[in-house]
């Protein structure tokens, strides 16, 4: 996919931007890689209308990390969270993650310093499997300091950007929002466009209808104008989780409501399939039986990529030969180890930032969930993204 190639966007490097943000906080030892600089506030922001389902009451406060510590898991960076599902890599190594279900936003650290909470975006409607969905950093973050975020509201699916601690402006909205499959991926082309993941809202028809976003992956500039011929750079898909870009090629993870679940190599005017299969339809590059399956996440690194498992409760690893095409049958580790693990995103070191999915009335939560893990996977680091 040539809108993917080589130039791989600016190096975070030597411009962090987000920790005065958090002036007032105090210090907790965390050592960042760079200096900061403040975000301007505005006043309190609404994402859509007020919802009208009951709220989703928050968690409390992040746990204090020094309990996982003491009982002798080095992977868990952050625990007590309400269904951690959108997460980005900061410039200085810590991460900022996103709660489904309250909309909270807060910074959790790679040598365990206790989280922060950062802000709260107003207005999600949290109903199904709705919320806060995706998190990703502007390509031009060093200057602007903008996050983008997928949301559901009450109305629709849609994404938003905002400055930490400043009010979300609608980059695109209008996407189908139902109780299932409302998607959520998002992912930055090195040339600074934005695609974005939608789910079929439970109603296969919309995923190969032209005329709707959902069951799509869409293209759009950051401004949310259509790249190309329109919006619609991919149909046929179910529920499109998770975006990653892997040299020229864009992954996704589709949730299928039937049969297995796929990583798919998305192609430009390309359909997935769903729900009615043609010779032309596009071959996901592997499927995942269905009590493996329930892909949340996934992060390319070099030939591997990463991809996290609800169902399975599992992370996948699939390595890919130079053409993309599966090389050998997958791997898998961290099975049954921390339950339901949805969100992967690989940081600078080759490390994985991983979040359980526990606390979203499918998953058997123990005391500490839900929590982010920072993990290498097996044989060391992985490779540097792409």
């Amino acid at each position: 996919m040539s809108r993917l190639r080589a130039r791989r966007g600016r190096r975070l490097a030597g411009a962090a931007v987000l920790a005065a943000v958090l002036a007032g906080c105090g210090s907790d030892g965390y050592e960042p890689a760079g200096p900061f600089r403040p975000q301007p506030e505005g006043p309190p922001p609404q994402v859509g209308p007020p919802t009208e389902s009951p709220s989703v009451p928050g968690p409390g406060d992040p746990a204090d990390p020094e309990s996982d510590e003491e009982a002798g898991d080095p992977n868990v960076v952050a625990s007590g969270l309400a269904v951690p599902t959108g997460l980005v890599v900061l410039p200085d190594g810590s991460a900022v993650v996103g709660e489904r279900e309250t909309g909270r936003l807060l910074q959790v650290f790679p040598d365990r310093s206790p989280a922060r909470e950062l802000m709260t975006l107003p207005g999600v409607d949290t109903a199904g499997d709705g919320g806060l969905l995706g998190l990703a950093l502007s390509p031009t973050f060093p200057e602007d300091g903008l996050f983008y975020a997928y949301v559901s509201t009450a109305t629709d699916n849609r994404v938003v950007r905002f400055p930490m601690g400043g009010t979300p402006n609608p980059v695109l909205t209008g996407i189908p929002r139902g109780e299932t499959h409302n998607g959520g991926g998002l992912a930055f082309a090195p040339d600074g466009t934005l695609f974005v993941g939608t789910g079929d809202t439970a109603d296969p028809a919309l995923a190969q209808d032209p005329a709707s976003l959902a069951g799509k992956v869409l293209h759009v500039d950051v401004f949310g104008r259509p790249v190309g011929a329109g919006p619609v750079y991919s149909s046929g898909h179910a529920d499109v989780r998770a975006l990653c870009p892997g040299g020229e090629t864009l992954f996704a993870t589709d949730d299928s409501a039937q049969g297995p679940d796929a990583l798919e190599a998305v192609v430009e005017g390309g359909d997935a399939g769903w729900p009615a299969a043609d010779p032309d339809s596009a071959r996901p590059v592997v499927e995942f039986p269905p009590a493996e399956g329930g892909l949340g996440g996934c992060a390319v690194a070099g030939r591997s990529v990463f991809l996290g498992s609800l169902d399975g409760r599992r992370i996948h690893t699939v390595l890919l030969d130079g053409t993309g095409t599966l090389a050998e049958e997958p791997g898998e580790f961290l099975v049954d180890r921390y339950g339901r693990l949805r969100t992967v995103v690989v940081d600078g070191e080759g490390a994985l930032w991983v979040t359980t999915s526990n606390r979203d009335d499918v998953g058997t939560p123990v005391e500490d969930d839900d929590r982010v893990l920072r993990v290498f996977p097996p044989g060391g680091a992985a490779d540097s993204p792409l």
